[in-house]
């Protein structure tokens, strides 16, 4: 097998793994674990593999200097902690369909965050891009579908999931050099103890009160999905397709995303596609597609690593 393949293979295997997650939480939440429980355990379980493999693989590599300190900090508290703790808090209180959607907006969010940070090009074809994610956004944000009674609380659940989208489109600008600098798995290590003490104080009591005696298998086997597959295994194959497969590529993965997620809940029975919600994807598309339009400014690439999860 050719490494083109295998990078799409790895590529696809990702979104579905990040799709599936939408619907899968549903079982869980919040019967058997709340969402800041379930973000303890997925962090705490991830700190763990990839302190040992940073051991195995690069025990001599070190993060130096002040500047790069805090910007693993920074890219700990937004990339993980925060990203999240929001994720799952907004998945827990809106649909699935409504949830994927906006995760989309995070490759706007990248370029507003490289025009302040890093002075790229705001073009007017960026401006308009812009515009139409956020009409898209803000109708599917406060719109009430019929998904209304299953999620009365589906506005504050979108915001959240928005603000989610927001810290890790920042974070994606700020990680790349530390990524591009020292090795992977000690730029993972780091992150992730930072999101650890910020997540395990909030999410730890209700991890430790979740009644795991009565958890049937098919909890058990969704829980360890979100952290041996949501987590660990989907950053492997991301860091392992940026060394083979253009930037670009990476980006053009987002949007399977949604497609996949809707199929996996409708199918599932944890949501509906109604033509409302298909018109706010279509917004939302347009801009993204508008906003990483390459141009003389070519807007930063956006690795598919969901908000989220």
């Amino acid at each position: 097998m050719s490494t083109t393949v295998r990078v799409h293979a790895a590529l696809f295997l990702v979104a579905l793994i990040y799709a599936a997650n939408y619907s899968l939480s549903k079982d869980v939440m919040p019967q058997y674990l709340g969402p800041f429980g379930i973000v303890a355990l997925r962090i705490g379980g991830a700190l763990l593999f990839f302190a040992v493999v940073k051991q195995l693989f690069a025990p001599h590599d070190r993060i130096l200097g002040a500047a790069d300190n805090w910007r693993s900090i920074i890219c700990g508290v937004c990339g993980i902690g925060l990203n999240q703790l929001l994720f799952f808090s907004g998945l827990n209180l809106t649909s699935p369909i409504a949830a994927s959607l906006l995760q989309t907006v995070a490759p706007i969010v990248v370029v507003l965050a490289s025009v302040f940070l890093l002075n790229e090009r705001l073009t007017r074809l960026r401006v308009l891009g812009i515009a139409l994610g956020a009409a898209g956004a803000g109708t599917l944000i406060l719109s009430r579908s019929s998904a209304g009674a299953a999620y009365p609380h589906a506005l504050l659940g979108n915001v959240f999931i928005l603000l989610n989208a927001t810290v890790f489109g920042l974070y994606l600008v700020l990680v790349g050099p530390l990524m591009r600098k020292y090795h992977a798995f000690t730029v993972l290590q780091r992150i992730f103890l930072v999101g650890a003490v910020i997540a395990l104080p909030i999410g730890g009591r209700e991890a430790l009160a979740a009644d795991y005696a009565h958890f049937p298998l098919k909890i058990w086997l969704e829980v360890g999905y979100m952290i041996v597959f949501l987590t660990i295994l989907a950053y492997l194959l991301n860091n392992w397709a940026l060394r083979h497969a253009p930037p670009a590529l990476l980006g053009a993965y987002i949007y399977i995303q949604p497609a996949l997620a809707a199929a996996i809940a409708v199918a599932l029975g944890k949501d509906v596609l109604t033509w409302t919600k298909a018109g706010q994807a279509l917004l939302i598309f347009s801009g993204v597609w508008l906003v990483g339009r390459r141009g003389k400014a070519a807007a930063p690439a956006v690795p598919l690593e969901p908000v989220q999860d």
